[in-house]
C-alpha cells in the first residue's frame, strides 16, 4: 500500500493549479522548453515524475510518448492530475517510501521545483536510485540555491552605479522557512521551503549512488519595457539565474 501523508501544498492546490493554467509562467516559458530539449526522445521510456503536483510535466512527457508514473504527497493535487488525464498514472504518496514501485522499474526520473520543499531529500534520492535502472538518469530543477535563499536574499539597487544587484545574506547554512503564498493576506496559506548549499546536494547524490552529469543555469524570460531602471533590471535578469538544472546518473 502507498504511504499517504498530509502536505502544506494540499492547501494551495487550487491556487497552484490556476497558476499553471496561465501561459506566461516560468514552467511554460523556461522550464518545460529546456527539459524537452535536454531529455530528447523519450518515446517508450518508463518515466517517473517525483512530486508531480497536478501533473503539468507528466502530461508534457506523456504527450512526447513516455510511459509516465507521477507521485505526489498531496491528495488534492493528485486528484487534479487524475481529472486532467493526459495518459500518465498517478498515485498519492510520500516519495520517500515508494513501496508499490519495484526496483529498477524506470528509465528516467524527474523532480521539478520540488526537492527544495522536501525535508527528507536524502531519502527521496535513495528511492529514486532504487527505482531507476542502472544507467538511469534523474533530472532535477530547483530554485537556484546560490541566488534564491528564502528570506536571506533579495534584489537591491545601487543608485550611484545604476546597477541592480543580488544580495545574499546566507548560503552555507541549511535553512527551513515558512513561505506565505499570498503575502499581505491575513491567515493565508503557507508552504515550507528548505535551503541547502550545493555541497549538500552533491554529497547526497554520492550517498545515493548517483554521479553528477550536466548542470545548467536558467534565467527569467521576463523583461522590463519601461521605467528608469528597466535597463539595469534586464541586465540583472540576464546575469543572475533563478533556476538550477542538474542531471545525475545511477551507477
Amino acid at each position: 500500500m502507498i504511504k499517504k501523508t498530509s502536505t502544506t501544498w494540499g492547501g494551495v492546490a487550487e491556487w497552484y493549479d490556476n497558476l499553471l493554467e496561465g501561459g506566461d509562467t516560468f514552467q511554460a516559458k523556461v522550464i518545460a522548453p529546456n527539459l524537452v530539449r535536454l531529455l530528447g526522445d523519450v518515446k517508450g521510456k518508463k518515466f517517473f515524475d517525483i512530486a508531480c503536483g497536478e501533473g503539468y510535466f507528466s502530461r508534457i512527457f506523456s504527450k512526447e510518448g513516455a510511459l509516465v508514473t507521477g507521485v505526489d504527497i498531496s491528495k488534492e493535487l493528485i486528484k487534479k492530475a487524475q481529472e486532467k488525464g493526459g495518459g500518465a498514472k498517478y498515485f498519492a504518496s510520500s516519495a520517500d517510501e515508494l513501496t508499490i514501485l519495484k526496483n529498477e522499474s524506470f528509465d528516467v526520473a524527474i523532480c521539478i521545483l520540488a526537492i527544495q520543499n522536501i525535508e527528507k531529500y536524502q531519502k527521496i534520492l535513495e528511492e529514486a536510485s532504487r527505482v531507476l535502472v542502472n544507467g538511469g538518469v534523474l533530472h532535477l530543477v530547483l530554485n537556484h540555491p546560490a541566488f534564491r535563499v528564502p528570506k536571506e536574499s533579495a534584489w537591491g539597487f545601487d543608485d550611484e552605479k545604476k546597477v541592480q544587484f543580488r544580495r545574499v545574506d546566507r548560503y552555507l547554512s541549511e535553512l527551513k522557512n515558512e513561505i506565505e503564498m499570498h503575502p499581505g493576506q491575513v491567515g493565508g496559506e503557507k508552504t515550507v521551503s528548505f535551503h541547502r548549499p550545493l555541497q549538500s546536494y552533491f554529497k547526497a547524490f554520492e550517498k545515493s549512488g548517483f554521479v553528477a552529469g550536466r548542470l545548467e543555469e536558467w534565467v527569467s524570460h521576463k523583461t522590463s519595457d519601461s521605467g528608469p531602471r528597466a535597463q539595469a533590471e534586464n541586465r540583472a535578469r540576464a546575469e543572475f539565474p533563478i533556476f538550477l538544472y542538474l542531471s545525475v546518473q545511477k551507477i
